[in-house]
C-alpha cells in the first residue's frame, strides 16, 4: 500500500518504501490514454514526457516511474501492469485518495538475446470497475548491429538439395538464396537471387530444402548456393554429385559414370592440345593425373553426394 500525502508537511512510508504521493491540480493531468476531466490518469512521471523510455543492453535492468493521478472527491484503487516488454512495479496494486498523485517506480528487463533496435510495450492501469488507461513504453536496445551469416551442411541428395543457414550476427536476418549447378557438358542449373519466406533470429539455425525435380539423370554436377542479407551478410557453398539411374544394374552404373569421366578427359585433352604452340606437335592426349582418380572411384546404384567446404 502506498502512503498518501494530503498535504506538503504530511507524509507516510509507502509499502516497500517505492511509491510516493503528492497533492496535483487537475490542470497537471498527464496525457494518458482515454483520460476523461475529472477522473484518475495514468502518465510517465515528470513534465513532458508523451511516453516511456528506456535504453540498454541485453538482460539489463533499467528503472523508470508512472504516476497515477486522481483528481476525484473519493479515493481510487488500480492495479499495474505491463505488456510487450518484461516489467516490475514496486506495488501493483496502488491506493490513490482524492485529490492526489501516486508516483510508483518500476523496471524494465531488456531481454538476455533481444538483437540491437527497439521494442514496444505499454504500461496498463485499471481500477476496480474495469476502466483502463495506458502509457507506451518504448525500449531501446543498445549493441552493434552486425549482420552475418553461413551456409553449412550443403547436400544433394536425389531430387533435393538440402543446406542450413546460422545467423551468426546481431540482426533478424531475411536471407536471399542463388543456386547454381554445372555439369560435365555445361550449366545444369541456374536459379536467380530470391527472398526465402524465413526469418532467421539472431543465434539460431535453420534447416532448409530446395527442391531439384529436373535434375539430370546422369551427370556429374557441382552445386553452389549463395545466400545474402541486408547488412551484408553473405556466405556460399559449394558440393559435388554424381546421377545415375536406378534402374541401371551395378555395373553399366560403372560404366555409365567412367563414360562421364571420360568425356572430361578429352575435353582436357582436346584443351591442351590447342593450346600448345606451332612446331612442337601435338594431337596426342594429354598426360597427367588430374582426373585419374575419378576413373577408380566406386559409384553405387542411385545419387552419390558430398557436401562441401563453406567458403
Amino acid at each position: 500500500m502506498p502512503s498518501v500525502t494530503r498535504a506538503p508537511r504530511r507524509r507516510r512510508r509507502l509499502h516497500r518504501a517505492a511509491v510516493s504521493a503528492a497533492l496535483c491540480p487537475v490542470a497537471l493531468l498527464g496525457a494518458a490514454h482515454g483520460a476523461a476531466a475529472g477522473t484518475w490518469s495514468v502518465a510517465p512521471a515528470g513534465a513532458g514526457r508523451p511516453f516511456l523510455y528506456a535504453e540498454g543492453p541485453p538482460g539489463a535492468v533499467l528503472q523508470d516511474t508512472v504516476s497515477v493521478t486522481n483528481p476525484g472527491r473519493t479515493p481510487v484503487v488500480v492495479r499495474l501492469t505491463g505488456t510487450g516488454v518484461r516489467t516490475a512495479f514496486a506495488d501493483g496494486r496502488v491506493r490513490v485518495p482524492a485529490r492526489t498523485r501516486a508516483d510508483v517506480p518500476f523496471t524494465v528487463t531488456v531481454p538476455a538475446r533481444a538483437e540491437p533496435g527497439e521494442l514496444s510495450g505499454t504500461v496498463v492501469a485499471r481500477d476496480a470497475g474495469g476502466r483502463t488507461a495506458t502509457v507506451r513504453l518504448r525500449l531501446r536496445v543498445a549493441g552493434p548491429a552486425l549482420a552475418a551469416l553461413t551456409v553449412e551442411h550443403l547436400s544433394v541428395r536425389a531430387d533435393r538439395i538440402t543446406y542450413e543457414l546460422v545467423n551468426r550476427g546481431t540482426t533478424v536476418l531475411v536471407p536471399r538464396l542463388a543456386v547454381r549447378a554445372d555439369g560435365v557438358l555445361g550449366r545444369v542449373l541456374d536459379r536467380p537471387p530470391r527472398d526465402l519466406p524465413v526469418r532467421l533470429r539472431p543465434g539460431t539455425r535453420l534447416k532448409l530444402t530446395e527442391p531439384w525435380p529436373e535434375r539430370p539423370a546422369v551427370d556429374s554436377v557441382d552445386v553452389r548456393l549463395t545466400v545474402t542479407a541486408p547488412g551484408g551478410a553473405h556466405d556460399t557453398a559449394t558440393a559435388s554429385a554424381r546421377f545415375v539411374p536406378w534402374t541401371v544394374p551395378a555395373g553399366a552404373a560403372a560404366a555409365l559414370a567412367a563414360g562421364v569421366v571420360l568425356v572430361v578427359r578429352r575435353r582436357g585433352s582436346r584443351t591442351a592440345a590447342d593450346g600448345r604452340a606451332p612446331g612442337r606437335g601435338g594431337g596426342g592426349p594429354a598426360h597427367g593425373g588430374a582426373h585419374g582418380s575419378g576413373a577408380d572411384e566406386e559409384v553405387p546404384e542411385g545419387v552419390e553426394s558430398t557436401g562441401g567446404p563453406v567458403r
